[in-house]
């Protein structure tokens, strides 16, 4: 369907949403009722719709090529063939309003800080625990509930320097925190790589358009982790498992953006609790490190002993606050998905406040009357294991057989502190490049916190779409991609 205050002048020039349909009980990211755009979406709809589709065909292959001569890659690690693949990229940006995001923004801050003080109130007096808001083994039942952290109080209290909290939208157009994510959040390095290609790809319409930046993002980030030491030059590095890791792209990339060596284990040595890194200078100290490594592989004198990817004697350097770790260790028990439904009561009970942000109905199968509610309707829940991530250990019942709910009915029912449940949300969809052209897609967000003296939220985050008709799995690793997200400021034209 053509819109208003467009021309078509043969194929070259036809309208690039011409044809484009929304989902029917889909909220979409750039079209109300009747094709309309949204008042925050019509001016990128006018400039996007000048272009035309055989222009706009032109510059999704020169996208295409920079990620590929960028070597802007992602592994898969269940893929038979292995190696490295370019990483999906939708040439039609996300568009959110200026106020819109100042709501999200607020929503993100009160979060990252209420579950900064659950951290440090549960490696300590356990406060939240005693007066029964969260059940005992709901925490320190988890895997990722670390004891050897009990009692080591990280420098200035922050566990959480950054965090990739995970935003979906329902039908009604209406924002909820789906999962936390507070160990290695991975993702950041495609915002700023989607910047740099969209503005060669699109140079004309940054410079008619008010879209707020994310370029700082990397200065920000050193100084959120090297906060605590004013005054001082710190010698920071980011900490990789290497080169076979699925984001070592990204571990390089932000290591080269703020300056920082970029490190394996067997670079870093520990000496009288303090930690030096191997240079061709011989050694040097180092006051904070960006580890990109779970927390099972940072220390074999503390953890997994067969890690060869970690350094012995970190942990005492750290619990002598003689180095940063950025993130904290045992961050995972604040984002394990069996805690995610108490982040309300989180909030309430450390802050005093209620939740800016909204989140999925959640049943937890470790309750009797959630376990017998999830079995006897698996058809038309998504059930999660709580400790998996990328889109794996889930069933999404309205989109499995028969024989798949049996199946995995029977995990829940032999370990059900392992699973929650939630109802399918009808994830918002997004015009995204196809073949035939712009057609619906299904997308989250997930915007990057940084947390230092102060907390700092990138403007917009990664856009994750499933590139996949019909899917809901926005994952890279499932066939899902990403789309660059533009905050627009007041006043764009």
């Amino acid at each position: 369907m053509a819109r208003a205050g467009t021309a078509l002048s043969g194929r070259d020039k036809e309208p690039l949403f011409a044809d484009y349909k929304s989902l029917v009980g889909t909220y979409d990211e750039y079209f109300q009722d009747q094709g309309v755009p949204h008042p925050w979406t019509k001016i990128v709809v006018r400039h996007l719709e000048a272009l035309g589709r055989e222009e706009f065909r032109g510059r999704f292959r020169l996208a295409h090529a920079n990620f590929l001569e960028g070597g802007i890659t992602f592994s898969v690690y269940s893929d038979a063939k292995g190696g490295e693949r370019v990483f999906p990229f939708d040439p039609i940006p996300r568009v959110i309003d200026h106020s819109e995001w100042a709501y999200i923004d607020q929503g993100l801050k009160q979060r990252v800080e209420a579950l900064n003080l659950f951290l440090g109130d549960i490696y300590s007096s356990q406060k939240i625990l005693k007066d029964k808001v969260i059940p005992s083994r709901i925490v320190l039942g988890s895997p990722d509930y670390r004891r050897e952290m009990v009692g080591i109080r990280p420098r200035n209290g922050n566990y959480i320097y950054v965090a990739g909290i995970d935003l979906v939208r329902d039908r009604l157009g209406t924002y909820r925190v789906l999962e936390d994510n507070l160990r290695v959040p991975s993702g950041v390095s495609y915002v700023l790589e989607n910047r740099i290609v969209m503005k060669k790809v699109f140079p004309r319409l940054f410079e008619r358009l008010r879209v707020s930046p994310v370029e700082d993002y990397p200065n920000r980030l050193r100084q959120a982790v090297t906060s605590s030491m004013p005054g001082q030059k710190a010698n920071m590095v980011v900490l990789t498992p290497g080169v076979f890791n699925s984001a070592y792209f990204e571990h390089s990339f932000l290591a080269r953006r703020m300056g920082c060596d970029l490190v394996e284990g067997r670079d870093l040595i520990v000496d009288r609790n303090r930690v030096y890194s191997r240079t061709t200078r011989g050694l040097e100290p180092v006051d904070a490190i960006y580890r990109r490594i779970d927390d099972d592989f940072l220390d074999p004198t503390v953890f997994r002993k067969d890690s060869q990817l970690g350094v012995p004697g970190l942990i005492q350097a750290y619990a002598k606050g003689n180095v940063i770790l950025a993130n904290g260790i045992g961050n995972g028990v604040a984002d394990d998905k069996a805690v995610y439904p108490f982040v309300p009561d989180i909030i309430r009970y450390y802050l005093g406040e209620d939740p800016i942000l909204e989140q999925v109905p959640t049943f937890i199968c470790d309750r009797k009357a959630d376990l017998s509610h999830t079995i006897e309707n698996i058809g038309s829940l998504v059930v999660k294991a709580v400790n998996e991530a990328g889109g794996y250990g889930m069933l999404v019942g309205p989109k499995a057989t028969q024989r798949e709910r049996k199946e995995f009915a029977k995990k829940v029912v032999a370990h059900p502190r392992n699973y929650i449940a939630q109802p399918l949300v009808e994830l918002s969809a997004c015009p995204t490049w196809t073949p035939r052209g712009p057609a619906p897609r299904r997308v989250d967000l997930r915007p990057f916190v940084l947390r230092g003296n102060d907390t700092w939220v990138l403007s917009g985050g990664l856009t994750r779409v499933a590139l996949v008709r019909g899917s809901y799995v926005v994952n890279s690793s499932q066939g899902g991609g990403s789309k660059d997200t533009w905050v627009l400021e007041r006043n764009s034209r």
